[in-house]
């Protein structure tokens, strides 16, 4: 199952973004957004969150 970002949680810091093998997270209207057609649940932006904004669905 793909990640998810709480957008209450997220700052748009971007960390997510940066680390992400394959570039499923951009920067949405409130917050970042992972496009689950994209992701391949590998996990990396869990660690890279500062706010743990990132889950699992």
């Amino acid at each position: 199952m793909p990640h998810v970002i709480d957008a209450d949680r997220c700052t748009s810091c971007g960390a997510c973004a940066e680390v992400c093998p394959e570039e499923a997270i951009s920067e949405g209207t409130d917050s970042y957004v992972i496009d689950p057609e994209i992701c391949t649940d590998c996990g990396t932006c869990v660690s890279e969150c500062p706010v743990d904004a990132i889950s699992q669905q």
